[in-house]
């Protein structure tokens, strides 16, 4: 007797079909799992066979086979455990064929036959491409994401049950409305006006920014209110982000789409599998990937292991993390706005002059901590210093993030109509054909690479940061985003809004 069921299983943070074939043939009592199992998989034996046993059903006293197919593709997690059991059900005729056709099943089993919720569901889901999918009720509101016909039940009881018309498919109740968290505002940041400006411009035009300053300069606060100044996610780029944080079984709000930009801000304690992903036993999205279409705030900078920092400039440049082990390969999606804070020395009050207790050679080793190719990701690094007493006591508040986030919006339209998301996309082709440079501004330029200042590749960043410059100058005369010459004022702006770059190359 032999049945087979659809099921998915989740791979880095993508899910890949799976055929779940059981055979139950006479012979001495035993159950085999083949298929390139995973620990997790090779337990479900235990599990299904109580679980079926508790709910009441009939295990078969016969020699039971499951492969898993396609058998080269390694298979991991324990939402396995619900298809092995229904395959067993239908082998044995517990079943129809008929109960089972079109149907795809996920989920995880308790030893008592409760369904317990796994992660992956989104990915695994769109994975099946059955008309109809059980899973945990628990889990419903995720899947139905992505298949409108996903149902639920919380025992495999209601499950079997469900499955021969003895009782309806079960409805989770209502996600409770939480009231919202009040959203950080740029407007409670008193003086900075370099930090706010430089948060602007790396809103509008996608362009990592290192802030360098001392404790209580502000950095954090800063970075903190990025993500409102962002757009939100468009569906595709929703889908793509929720697709990822359910694979790594982080919460989605209400079980709904992940409409806002992530912000992540992992522990310099960070390992480099945590940060950037991938994995021995199975490969996982880090919180690269987590980030993905929003912030990543690496506070404290200097304090992350060399080696852990150097493994985030391929991702940073490609938008993608790709993972290659012995087992397999994974592309996970990693496009982010990084956010760096640091320190300038080791006591933190390198700027302040007379207050730094620092030797030459502890500042020179604290900077060597950054490479130089790290920092040359930074399109934006700037100084920053503990803001005035005035500013902190009865300054006048800035602008709020609403009027910044709307200047974001329409820089980051004119950008679209150059056919990139941001400007830090623009290739180095685009931007010598549709941004071109003034005699003045040229020569700027021509100036800092002839002194060895800027490379080829800080040429190339500092264009296109002035080429946000002049959108942001657009948006705020709410122009119609043509574009037009560069002038020296926008590169000027735009090797000044790098200068801590150059403050922490001095000394190597």
């Amino acid at each position: 007797m032999l049945a087979t069921i659809s099921s998915a299983t989740l791979f880095g943070v993508e899910g890949r079909g799976v055929d779940v074939e059981v055979h139950v043939s006479s012979g001495l009592p035993s159950f085999t799992v083949v298929g390139l199992p995973d620990a997790a998989v090779r337990e479900s034996r235990d599990r299904v066979r109580a679980a079926v046993l508790s709910s009441g059903l009939k295990w078969p006293q016969s020699r039971v086979t499951v492969n898993l197919a396609p058998s080269a593709l390694r298979k991991s997690g324990a939402g396995l455990d619900l298809p092995v059991a229904v395959g067993v059900l239908a082998a044995t005729q517990a079943l129809g064929a008929v109960h089972v056709e079109g149907t795809g099943f996920v989920g995880e089993l308790g030893l008592d036959g409760a369904l317990r919720p796994v992660p992956g569901i989104v990915p695994m889901v769109a994975a099946l491409g059955t008309a109809r999918v059980v899973v945990p009720l628990a889990c419903v509101p995720e899947a139905r994401l992505v298949s409108p016909r996903a149902c639920g039940a919380r025992t495999l009881v209601e499950v079997v049950d469900a499955l021969v018309g003895r009782r309806q498919w079960c409805e989770p109740a209502p996600a409770a409305v939480s009231p919202a968290a009040p959203v950080a505002d740029l407007a409670e940041v008193r003086g900075q006006a370099l930090g706010r400006r430089a948060l602007e411009v790396a809103a509008a035009g996608g362009h990592h920014l290192l802030l360098v300053g001392p404790p209580g300069s502000g950095k954090t606060m800063l970075a903190s209110r990025l993500p409102a100044l962002l757009p939100p996610l468009g569906h595709d780029e929703a889908l793509e982000v929720t697709r990822i944080h359910s694979a790594a079984g982080v919460p989605l709000p209400g079980g709904a789409l992940a409409t806002t930009p992530p912000f992540r801000a992992p522990h310099h304690g960070a390992t480099e599998v945590s940060l950037v992903g991938g994995g021995s036993a199975w490969l996982r999205p880090g919180e690269l990937s987590l980030a993905h279409g929003g912030v990543l705030f690496l506070d404290e900078l200097a304090e992350f292991p060399a080696a852990v920092l150097d493994a985030l400039r391929q991702p940073l440049e490609d938008g993608v993390v790709r993972v290659r082990r012995a087992r397999g390969s994974a592309d996970l999606p990693a496009r982010v706005l990084l956010v760096g804070a640091m320190n300038p020395c080791p006591c933190g009050e390198g700027s302040i002059l007379g207050a730094c207790r620092c030797t030459d050679s502890a500042r020179a080793r604290y900077g060597r901590r950054l490479s130089g190719p790290l920092l040359d990701r930074f399109d934006l690094a700037v100084p920053l210093s503990r803001p005035v007493v005035a500013d902190l006591l009865g300054g006048a508040p800035g602008e709020p993030s609403a009027i910044v986030a709307a200047r974001v919006l329409r820089a980051r339209r004119m950008a679209v109509g150059r056919g990139v998301r941001v400007n830090a996309e623009l290739p180095a082709g685009a931007l010598r054909a549709g941004c071109p440079l003034s005699p003045a501004a040229a020569t700027v330029l021509e100036r800092r690479l002839q002194d060895g200042s800027l490379s080829a590749r800080g040429l190339h960043r500092v264009w296109r940061v002035a080429r946000t410059l002049a959108d942001l100058e657009g948006a705020d005369d709410e122009g119609d985003g043509a574009d037009g010459v560069l002038e020296d004022r926008h590169v000027a702006e735009a090797l000044a809004l790098r200068a801590a770059r150059d403050t922490l190359l001095v000394g190597r």
